[in-house]
């Protein structure tokens, strides 16, 4: 089960985990409420896993790939961890598959605060188009994931502000639905 929870607002090693004192967890009922959404699929098996291949079907996710961040596996390794963990968003969903390893997905709450989601093997996430973000490695270094997409690819983060974009002020209206 994933585990989540509220940030502190140190500025030390963004892969320690930055756990309020005392701790205030996130719930999956409070993700669903920011419009993320999670699953819990079998990593050890994704090549050929009936759950996997359904879910890319019914959400029409035409397009992946295999990403490994690591320092001896991604070339530009320190600007690629670097642009990661800038507070972004992007135009269309970004889903994450682990698939080995595990690392950290950063989500801002409807006032603004920082949720940690913290993701290992076999967890699914989808952030929603225009919801502000980032992710970082944790203490561990590594992290093995599919990346999927509806058609082609778009990699393209806008960073904060972007509170412009189509995306951004629909995901606003969706919070403000939510809320209701």
């Amino acid at each position: 089960m994933v585990e989540a929870w509220y940030m502190d607002e140190s500025q030390e090693d963004q892969r320690t985990p930055h756990r309020l004192r005392p701790n205030r967890p996130v719930s999956l009922e409070q993700l669903r409420s920011l419009g993320v959404a999670y699953r819990k699929l079998d990593a050890d098996n994704y090549e050929t896993d009936p759950c996997l291949k359904e879910i890319r079907r019914a959400e029409n996710y035409s397009w992946m790939d295999i990403i490994t961040i690591h320092k001896d596996k991604l070339p530009n390794y320190e600007e690629k961890i670097k642009t990661f963990y800038e507070e972004h968003l992007h135009l269309d969903d970004e889903i994450r598959y682990i698939l080995d390893g595990s690392g950290y997905f950063d989500v801002r709450d409807k006032d603004d605060k920082w949720i940690r989601i913290s993701m290992e093997k076999g967890d699914m996430i989808t952030l929603p188009a225009g919801i502000y973000h980032r992710f970082t490695l944790d203490e561990n270094n590594y992290v093995k994931a599919m990346r999927l997409f509806v058609g082609e690819p778009v990699w393209t983060p806008y960073n904060r502000p972007a509170d412009d974009f189509p995306a951004r002020k629909q995901y606003m209206k969706f919070l403000a639905e939510e809320a209701q």
